[in-house]
């Protein structure tokens, strides 16, 4: 085995030019899977970490009547919790309302939340230090959409328990910019006792933002884990990875394909050699072997090469990230200003094993064409 390499070693230096031809473009191959599968990765955990950070906390703890994706069960919604189970809880109550920022109207979910508070990153203490009659904070995209900025005062209009309309101006207070959408676009934030008041329904709440991994089961009330909640999320991003999988495959083909008509063109035109081999002692399969070791070389000569200009590439593409358009980050998931990819020990040792692999198993092909061999006609270079 050892003469195998050293021989492979020594054919793959003596054809110059043309071995590192093909090394450098399946070490691109291997470069570009390793950074888009990076990309993904660094986005998947970005997108939950800031999930968890500004919405999720360890679980939700969700009315049954209330379902987010149908607005029309807002209005039935909520329920009262008992107090026993209120431990590491944060009540959020959600209700239908209507703002009118330089007199247009928009529709918006108005969110009462527990003041103060430290289990989401929501900047709740702006609500809790303000002067203001009802003080509101608004994330960057609703403040844009709706041309608001701090210390305006607009009017609300909502309903009361009783179906009855009310109004009110309600003052922004504070500007958060997160990265998650669905506690931004069409959101007001104001304290839970003022929605309280302002609605009649003490004590009532929509969901609980849990603290605990599994809060106290209560009828009429379920539980999200972390891990159901992120559950969209983590298909959105398999979905990304297989999308981009046909890129990797077509890429790595084009690298596999030159490995291959290299390793043909070499039994075609080094039939002498193999003879040659074959009559010194070495069986066919051994010069099989050799061959396929040969082909094989191509790929470690890749990662090589890859290492040369992969790494301190990636490197840099890992610290500062890589620039998302403003509009994509509107588009209903969690999207960073910035998305800085994650480049983990799996992944690394997963794509070697992958081009390591397939450029051997593709070598071998045309070289199982040794074993029929004629090692007499092969001396003479003729075919058989």
């Amino acid at each position: 085995m050892i003469l195998a390499f050293q021989l492979a070693y020594r054919n793959l230096m003596g054809a110059g030019l043309r071995t590192w031809l093909n090394a450098a473009v399946l070490s691109f191959a291997f470069v570009v899977i390793l950074f888009f599968n990076g990309l993904l990765d660094g986005w998947n955990q970005q997108a939950k970490r800031d999930n968890i950070e500004w919405e999720y906390g360890k679980g939700q703890l969700i009315h049954t009547d209330y379902d987010p994706f149908d607005p029309f069960s807002v209005q039935d919604g909520h329920g009262i919790l008992p107090t026993s189970a209120k431990e590491n809880l944060v009540p959020i109550l959600i209700r239908q309302a209507s703002v009118y920022p330089e007199g247009r109207m928009l529709s918006i979910s108005l969110k009462g939340i527990e003041v103060p508070q430290e289990i989401l990153g929501l900047p709740t203490d702006l609500l809790e230090n303000s002067k203001a009659d009802i003080p509101t904070i608004i994330g960057k995209r609703m403040a844009t959409s709706a041309n608001l900025k701090v210390n305006d005062e607009l009017l609300l209009r909502w309903r009361d328990k009783n179906g009855t309309f009310d109004a009110k101006n309600v003052t922004i207070v504070g500007i958060f910019d997160s990265n998650v959408p669905t506690i931004d676009n069409g959101q007001f934030w104001i304290p839970i006792k003022k929605l309280w008041e302002m609605t009649g329904m003490e004590g009532h709440a929509t969901m609980f933002i849990s603290e605990a991994d599994q809060p106290v089961d209560v009828p009429g009330w379920n539980f999200r884990s972390q891990e159901d909640l992120l559950r969209e999320l983590s298909e959105i991003i398999e979905m990304k990875k297989a999308s981009s999988s046909i890129m990797y495959i077509l890429l790595l083909a084009i690298a596999l394909l030159a490995i291959f008509d290299t390793q043909v063109l070499s039994i075609f035109r080094r039939q002498k050699e193999i003879g040659t081999y074959i009559s010194l002692g070495m069986t066919r399969q051994q010069v099989v072997g050799l061959f396929t070791v040969e082909g094989g070389m191509y790929s470690i000569f890749a990662m090589v090469l890859g290492c040369a200009y992969g790494i301190p590439l990636l490197l840099y593409l890992s610290a500062t990230g890589i620039g998302i358009p403003e509009a994509s980050q509107n588009m209903g998931v969690s999207l960073a200003d910035r998305i800085y990819p994650v480049y983990g020990i799996v992944l690394i040792l997963g794509t070697i094993a992958l081009v390591v692999i397939s450029a051997t198993i593709v070598s071998y092909l045309p070289a199982r064409k040794i074993a029929k061999m004629d090692p007499v006609n092969a001396i003479k270079g003729k075919l058989q």
